[in-house]
């Protein structure tokens, strides 16, 4: 017990100081949202539609709108496209509450997911239990939601947890394609969590169906079976975008200091780097998107 106890000591504080402090760095080959200059589109020009796997790029007057929901954050529209009209940022977030705010056009906008109304707040503001549905899955998602449970994300310092049980649970964290073989499974476990509940979709699977979407055995997202109160794109999506996700849904992130989405990345290191009355403290040495409020 006392080696156990020193060892410890020594290992020290592990859990990062995310959402307080300064987010962790992210990887040189991490590919956050899509940015969009439709300038540069020459006219005619559809090579980007073409290129994408799952559809997710389509033309608006001749101009390119993102489906984030379709989107495998893979490299073919930025190798297809001859003027590098798309391009990928650093900003990880990505969490909406409704399906159409996943479609981003020239303005690149996104409008981030938002609190839950105040009763839903006073229920599961600290603690919300999650049942983890894998519909399908690769396993890639459900990879990257594990991780929040280890020492260095700390999920359950925020109240939330995975449960082994749906009658136990807040709600549901699915992921995978929904095929047709688990449709029953899943209509039984969303009716087995008690009212009210909440519904998370993680994944471009889980909410489009990714890559398989239109195949006669898929179901094209979990969206089609139960109502979804969460959508969280990416193939996968990065730990600490499905964690802003969460936190946002529970009132933990966002509002007045955060950094509007339609900004480029060189606008929003200007914010988070500037001046003392910002609201901002993150060092230099930090990602370039992202904020570090304090908790409200």
């Amino acid at each position: 017990m006392i080696k156990a106890a020193l060892a410890r000591l020594r290992q020290g504080h592990r859990t990062m100081a995310f959402p307080h402090g300064p987010p962790p760095p992210l990887p040189e080959r991490f590919r956050g949202r899509p940015r969009i200059d439709a300038s540069k589109c020459p006219p005619g020009c559809a090579d980007c539609v073409g290129a994408c796997p799952t559809e997710a790029i389509t033309l608006s007057d001749g101009r390119p709108r993102i489906d984030l929901g379709r989107c495998l954050f893979c490299t073919d529209c930025v190798e297809a496209c001859p003027e590098q009209a798309i391009t990928y940022s650093r900003d990880y977030r990505l969490a909406v509450l409704n399906r159409q705010d996943l479609i981003i056009d020239e303005t690149n906008v996104l409008k981030l997911a938002t609190s839950l109304n105040k009763e839903m707040r006073r229920l599961f503001g600290r603690s919300l239990k999650l049942r983890q549905v894998s519909a399908g899955g690769c396993n890639a998602c459900e990879a990257d939601t594990n991780v929040l449970t280890t020492i260095g994300w700390d999920l359950s310092r925020f109240g939330i947890q995975f449960v082994a049980s749906p009658r136990h649970a807040d709600g549901l964290l699915i992921t995978g394609t929904v095929p047709r073989n688990m449709e029953l499974a899943l209509r039984k476990t969303y009716e087995a969590v008690p009212e009210p509940k909440i519904v998370i979709a993680v994944g471009a699977c889980a909410i489009s169906g990714g890559p398989f979407a239109g195949h006669m055995e898929v179901l094209d997202g979990a969206s089609s079976i139960v109502p979804v109160d969460l959508f969280i794109p990416g193939c996968p999506p990065h730990p600490l975008t499905i964690l802003d996700g969460l936190l946002r849904l529970l009132g933990r992130r966002g509002g007045k200091h955060d950094v509007p989405v339609g900004l480029d990345d060189t606008d929003i290191s200007k914010v988070t780097r500037g001046s003392d009355t910002d609201g901002f403290t993150r060092p230099e040495t930090a990602i370039e998107t992202g904020n570090a409020e304090s908790e409200r």
